[in-house]
Formats: C-alpha cells, sequence, structure tokens
C-alpha cells in the first residue's frame, strides 16, 4: 500500500524511510572503514523511530551489533528475533543474570556481585556469559576508575564461565565544537587498556567521535543519532539521510476575530481576521509545550506558526495567508513537504532543547509506518488502532 492512502484517515503518524536508514548505515561504513564495526544504538524505542520496525530493518542492513541501555530493552530485542550480539550499556542487578546469560546478553558489569550472579548463571545454564568493564574516564556517570576496572575484570576473568570480551568508555563532550577533553579520557582509557590487553574489544565512539576522531573507533562504534540521518552538533557531513518524519492531518479550520484569543491561557491573539488549523498532537505525543507559540509546521507547502499554547493532545497553528487549508489536509510537523523542511534539529531549536530529546520524546500512541520507495513495509500501532 502506498503511505497516503495508508494515513488518510489517521490523525497523526511518524513515517520512517527504511530506505535512508540503510543509505546511513552505508555512510557510517564509508566514514569509519570496514575494520570497524557498526554498534547500532537502538534504546529508547530506538530514539523514538519504535524499535519493533528498526531493530529487524538494521541487522538486514548488516550491522555488527546492538547496544541498548536496560537489560529489558536488551529481552525485548530477542523477543523480536534479532540474532546479532547485543551489549548493555547501562546499569543491571544480580537479579538480571540468569535472563542475560539465558537471552546471550552483554551485560557491562560494574561490581563483584553482579559477576558472581553472571558466572553462576553461566554455569547452572551450561553456558558462557559475556561481559564488558566500563572504564570511568571523565564523564563520572557509570563505570569504575581504572584500578577498579582492572581488578574487576581480573577477579571476572578467574569466574568460571565468564569471558570478559569488551573494554569501553564514553566520551563527555563528543558534539562540542571544543571536544579536546576527549584527549585527556582517551589517556585514561588507553592506560587502562595498555593493563588489560587479553581483552579483546574496545569502543568508545558515539556518533560524533566516530565521525570527528579516527583514533577512538577501536573496534566498534556506537551510533544512534547518525542512523537517524541527523549530523551531531560540529560534526562533518557523510551524506545522511533524515528517516523520521512527524505528520497529522488537520482536524478543523475556524475562524478567529480580530482580538479575540486561542487555546489555554488565550496567549495569541489575532492581530486581524484570521483562520487558525487544529492539528492533532499534543505534549502526550512529544511534542513539547514549550513549542507554545513558537515553530511552524508545513501545511501545502508553506511554513504555518504555532498559534498558542500546546496542549496535551493538540494545537493550533495559524493559516491566515495560506489558501485553501480545510480538514483532512496533510500538516508536516518534522520533515518535507515539497521543497519546503522542518528539521529535527530546528525543532529542537525552537524548544530550548536538544535533537535526542525531540526524538526520545516520541510516544508509543503515535502509529509509525516504515516505507521502502514511497510503499509501506511495516506498520507498528498502539492498541485498539488498525490501518487499512
Amino acid at each position: 500500500m502506498l503511505l497516503e492512502p495508508a494515513t488518510r484517515e489517521l490523525n497523526s503518524w511518524i513515517e520512517i524511510d527504511l530506505d535512508a536508514l540503510d543509505a546511513n548505515v552505508a555512510a557510517v561504513r564509508a566514514a569509519v572503514g570496514p575494520r570497524v564495526e557498526i554498534i547500532a544504538v537502538v534504546k529508547a524505542n530506538a530514539y523514538g523511530a519504535g524499535v519493533e520496525g528498526i531493530a529487524p530493518a538494521l541487522e538486514r542492513a548488516g550491522v555488527e551489533r546492538f547496544a541498548v541501555v536496560w537489560p529489558s530493552e536488551a529481552i525485548a530485542l530477542r523477543q523480536l528475533g534479532v540474532t546479532r550480539p547485543i551489549v548493555v550499556l547501562g546499569h543491571a542487578f544480580p537479579r538480571d543474570a540468569a535472563a542475560a546469560v539465558l537471552h546471550d546478553i552483554i551485560l557491562t558489569v560494574n561490581s563483584s556481585e553482579l559477576g558472581r550472579a553472571l558466572s553462576e548463571a553461566a554455569v547452572a545454564q551450561g553456558r558462557a556469559a559475556k561481559v564488558h568493564v566500563k572504564v570511568d574516564s571523565g564523564l563520572h556517570r557509570f563505570g569504575l576508575d581504572v584500578e577498579d576496572a582492572v581488578a574487576l575484570a581480573g577477579e571476572l576473568r578467574r569466574s568460571p564461565g565468564i569471558e570478559v570480551e569488551g573494554l569501553t568508555t564514553h566520551m563527555a563532550n563528543a558534539d562540542e565544537a571544543d571536544d579536546s577533553f576527549a584527549e585527556r579520557q582517551h589517556a585514561v582509557f588507553a592506560v587502562a587498556a595498555e593493563r588489560l590487553p587479553w581483552i579483546p574489544y574496545r569502543h568508545t565512539a558515539n556518533s560524533a567521535t566516530a565521525l570527528r576522531r579516527a583514533e577512538l573507533r577501536y573496534n566498534g562504534v556506537r551510533v544512534g543519532l547518525a542512523l537517524h540521518g541527523v549530523l551531531p552538533p560540529n560534526s562533518s557531513s557523510p551524506g545522511f539521510r533524515p528517516i523520521l518524519s512527524l505528520k497529522a492531518r488537520v482536524a478543523r479550520v475556524a475562524a478567529v476575530p480580530a482580538g479575540e484569543g486561542v487555546s489555554y491561557g488565550l496567549t495569541w491573539r489575532a492581530e486581524r481576521p484570521s483562520r487558525v488549523a487544529l492539528i492533532p498532537v499534543g505534549y502526550a505525543d512529544g511534542w513539547q509545550r514549550s513549542h507554545s507559540n513558537a515553530g511552524a509546521v508545513l501545511i501545502h507547502g508553506q511554513r504555518c506558526p504555532t498559534a498558542g499554547r500546546i496542549c496535551m493532545d493538540q494545537f493550533l497553528v495559524d493559516v491566515t495567508d495560506v489558501e485553501g487549508v480545510a480538514e483532512g489536509d496533510e500538516a508536516v510537523l518534522v520533515g518535507h513537504q515539497g521543497e519546503a523542511c522542518i528539521g529535527a534539529d530546528e525543532v529542537a531549536d525552537t524548544a530550548g532543547t536538544i535533537t535526542w530529546e525531540v526524538f526520545a520524546a516520541l510516544q508509543a500512541r503515535l502509529p509509525r509506518l516504515y516505507h521502502r520507495g514511497g510503499r509501506v513495509a511495516n506498520v507498528v500501532t498502539p492498541p485498539g488502532l488498525q490501518i487499512p
């Protein structure tokens, strides 16, 4: 089915371009080289793109590994049929050990207690548990200092059923104009790596670091934003294509006399006889309230400014200067319409936030349509919603 008929009776939805996703995997591969693995970061519902549709497509596109932040996200990937290695980058509890071993999930181990639980689970199940150890090189968020990381790695190495596969860290200012702190972090990581030469797999780079610093690519790069086709700040483009569009259908067009206000608080008032269009997306969908009286959407290929406050489920835009706007017309909040475009980075600037939050805020009640060549390839909908 073509996209337009599939969305004709939807109030709001997300479109994911799988052809662009494939192109972004290829662009990352070209940028980092064939010897560096792509670790696709699909935490937080694949940065809002929907893990159910994104993860299988990434596996088909040839990424070598996946990364998430919690064990539950890793188990969900296995339940989707993902077969590639999955690394949990964040904290896990000893109670997560048995499931991690059962589902062949790689945990980042930060304590002897978790190591012992994994060892016991691996022995009991007759399996090997691969683990990674994280060095806190200066971000001071998660991980261990060099001495503790070396000691824990050695303890894990001596534990039955444990294979210490990876050593990792995370950069603190990868997308800042001055990312020179990465050199200090690299020096700390290099000390740990020199003391742990027997650990075979090393990864330190997110999207920005992967693009900017070849010396930090090591065996694999952890890319999330880059796969969305959005360039991290202060990075040079390898030819990414945005994969995500957020769209809606105009739910109502109403006349507003001069001097009248609209939406909660009546913070926008018509300076002339005006027309406003109702857009059925709100902060319950992830469209932040900070867009109130700010930013625009595209209707008929023209920018229509936000009028008034963002509500939980809807907001208004001023369509006075756009001819013929009617109920059912397509409105683009993120993406292209004709020659016009509103990028996720622009949306983030308007809301006073970052692109990552714009994506991660997108809620599951928005149906997601995955397409190739303009034809729907897969659909993920919230409970109770059917797409013809």
